[in-house]
């Protein structure tokens, strides 16, 4: 089932969006969302005296270098 693959991948991505809000983007949790989503962003955290500041998260445009190279 197609569907049942994207709705799992969709919830994926709620936590992974509540774990950047919640600045909670240094663990092993995260990375396990960024590898089961193939995330092929940038994760930004900015620390100040040991306390996360701000974190946010930029999504790419190619998913493979291949395909970025092969545009005109």
């Amino acid at each position: 089932m197609p569907g049942g693959e994207e709705a799992v991948e969709a919830d994926v991505f709620v936590e992974f969006r509540s774990k950047v809000k919640s600045a909670e983007v240094l663990s092993a949790a995260m990375e396990k969302l960024l590898r089961l989503l193939s995330f092929t962003g940038r994760v930004s955290v900015v620390v100040q005296n040991g306390r996360v500041l701000k974190s946010g998260y930029e999504e790419g445009y190619f998913t493979r270098r291949s395909e970025a190279r092969s545009l005109p």
